[in-house]
């Protein structure tokens, strides 16, 4: 790839930081929402749903990035790889992944985000991997760690992977690559200037994506079904709003300011955001081992953000 990123890593200002503490907040809840609705609609036709409704609901402040003069049509190339890996395959994987695992296994996989993206960055986009990052990569997993495993590491290795949590590694690289690409300047003015336009331009390539992914679903699947009720509304309205919305403008945002390394480390604040959600809903206090997670991961996140003095 002969194009290289062009943010710049090494300052977090708070805005910034509020636009990448975003979406690991609305994808925590996204988590336990789709395990909750597991049984009322199958994965890859949730997915459907939630870009239908996200896209019908940010139509109005979009709709002329789809005219025939507009510029998404020369670079409908670029949308079309973008929207398949972050709202087709990213999004179907991790619904898929709920149906079969459960919310910490996919967010113990999930925790490999930083690796994948180091990675990803040194490989195709020539980035060079600093020590500091990877002491960030290793203190983030380990809070990460910290969290699924509640702060006993017998409780850690009494984990067992299934095929879900394939899913999910898969839903990872998807989003590893897909954050990678964002970074790319290879976006006209029109489109990259504009959230609504940015978000659409993806969005009308990924229905495309999802609803031949739900066709094939239910051309497949033993008897799906799908239990229209309030309890499915509500949660069809809070992931096409939080997590579709909300959550790729800011995520897009923060990878324009920061690149997508810095960024992958904020994603590892989804399981702590996911088990203090737990705790509140159970009536739970949060326990010591929350505090210890929060400071390796904001650790890690600090230390590989830092610039390197040279």
């Amino acid at each position: 790839m002969s194009d290289k990123p062009t943010a710049n890593p090494s300052h977090l200002t708070p805005a910034t930081i509020g636009l990448l503490l975003l979406p690991p907040l609305v994808w925590a809840g996204n988590s336990i929402l789709g395990r909750a609705v597991a049984d009322m609609v199958p994965p890859i036709t949730l997915n459907f749903f939630r870009w239908l409704l996200a896209t019908l609901l940010l139509m109005p402040w979009a709709w002329r990035v789809l005219l025939p003069s507009s510029a998404l049509w020369p670079h409908w190339r670029r949308y079309a790889l973008l929207s398949l890996l972050g709202v087709g395959c990213y999004n179907s994987f991790q619904y898929l992944a709920l149906h079969t695992s459960t919310p910490i296994n996919v967010t113990l996989v999930g925790s490999s985000v930083p690796v994948f993206m180091l990675a990803m960055g040194a490989i195709w986009f020539k980035q060079r991997i600093t020590p500091r990052q990877l002491l960030g990569a290793a203190m983030s997993i380990l809070g990460v760690l910290c969290v699924l495993g509640r702060g006993d590491w017998d409780t850690l290795m009494r984990v067992a992977l299934v095929i879900g949590d394939v899913y999910i590694l898969i839903a990872v690289l998807c989003w590893a690559l897909y954050s990678w690409l964002l970074s790319l300047p290879q976006d006209p003015p029109e489109i990259r200037s504009n959230w609504a336009y940015f978000l659409m331009a993806q969005m009308v390539f990924g229905l495309a994506w999802c609803g031949a992914s739900t066709a094939l679903e239910w051309h497949y699947s033993d008897k799906p079904h799908i239990e229209w009720g309030w309890p499915l509304a509500a949660a069809l309205l809070y992931v096409a709003l939080g997590p579709a919305l909300l959550a790729y403008r800011s995520w897009g945002m923060g990878i324009q300011r920061v690149g997508p390394t810095v960024a992958g480390f904020f994603a590892n604040l989804t399981p702590l955001f996911a088990a203090v959600m737990s705790t509140v809903l159970l009536g739970d206090a949060p326990h010591g081992y929350h505090a210890v997670a929060f400071v390796l991961i904001v650790g890690g996140i600090v230390v590989s953000s830092r610039k390197t003095q040279t």
